[in-house]
């Protein structure tokens, strides 16, 4: 591992932002293309907002965690969450699934968290709660 950090903040709604450019903040010194970043952030964005919304049902007092790191070959990143937690996170992957259903929503997300990255694991205790953990490659 080359570097590494970690961040915990309040399972507030524009705190997805806020994820979204400490994720490019730690990873500005790898000189990475704009596509990889993009694909990086929106992959945090919808695991936080998945946190958020269906992990702590829009509790704000509640705290997300946000860890990365990377080494020469692959950025890793976690999302950690201690809410509701997911009962079947196959049926969860599917798309359009959602525990929202009275919300116009598109999904959990998971879709777009596979399509941008090389390897997504989904761990989740009922009323323990959730960790996203998503690995990407590159090249230096």
């Amino acid at each position: 591992m080359n570097n590494l950090m970690s961040v915990k903040f309040l399972a507030k709604k524009e705190n997805v932002i806020f994820a979204r450019g400490v994720a490019g903040a730690f990873l500005v010194n790898l000189n990475l293309e704009l596509g990889f970043l993009n694909e990086i952030k929106t992959a945090i964005s919808e695991a936080v907002t998945n946190s958020i919304v269906h992990g702590y049902l829009c509790d704000d007092t509640k705290l997300v965690e946000l860890s990365m790191s990377y080494d020469d070959e692959v950025v890793t990143v976690e999302i950690i969450d201690n809410g509701v937690g997911i009962e079947d996170i196959t049926k969860a992957k599917e798309p359009l699934y959602s525990t929202k259903l009275e919300e116009e929503r598109a999904g959990l997300g998971f879709t777009i968290m596979e399509v941008f990255t090389d390897q997504l694991l989904v761990t989740s205790i009922v009323n323990q709660g959730t960790k996203v953990k998503m690995i990407k490659k590159y090249y230096e």
